[in-house]
């Protein structure tokens, strides 16, 4: 059997409806490309039917990558938590003392980590070395580029 994927709720549905995306609209487009690309000619020097090809194959595997996500998904429940510790579902606002402003993060899972969005993974350095602390809490991160030091502000649970 595969691993379990732990994805939200809304991860899941955001998983589903980007499959549904691709099956439903992306797929038929792809095909009509393929199709007009053949009406070219010679498949062996033919470059636009080779993009497509490839286009095809990228969206068949990406496809496939949902589908499994779908089936092994595990939804986690945020409302379980704790309240008040860092764990997978909290927003955390830490402080480094060596910077002037905190920063703030949401613990989530692999899954559904999005740096640009302040979404960390529970598996990454900094999500790792503060699961199970609290507010008050000095953590110490070993990064590739040293160890960083920071505090923990505040914690709460996400919506």
């Amino acid at each position: 059997m595969a691993d379990e994927i732990m994805l939200t709720k809304e991860g899941f549905e955001k998983v589903k409806a980007e499959y549904e995306q691709l099956v439903t609209v992306e797929r038929k487009a792809v095909a009509e490309r393929l199709k007009e690309a053949r009406a070219f000619g010679d498949l062996s020097e033919n470059a636009e039917y080779d993009a497509a090809k490839n286009e095809q194959a990228e969206l068949e595997e990406r496809i496939a990558k949902l589908d499994n996500m779908m089936r092994n998904a595990k939804i986690v429940d945020y409302s379980s938590q704790t309240k008040g510790i860092v764990n997978v579902g909290t927003t955390v606002v830490i402080q480094n003392p060596e910077k002037d402003a905190p920063e703030e993060y949401s613990l989530v899972v692999a899954a559904e980590a999005d740096l640009f969005a302040n979404k960390i993974s529970n598996e990454s350095a900094v999500g790792k070395a503060l699961i199970g602390h609290k507010v008050g809490d000095v953590v110490d991160v070993d990064l590739p580029n040293g160890k960083v030091t920071y505090e923990i502000i505040a914690v709460e649970l996400m919506q």
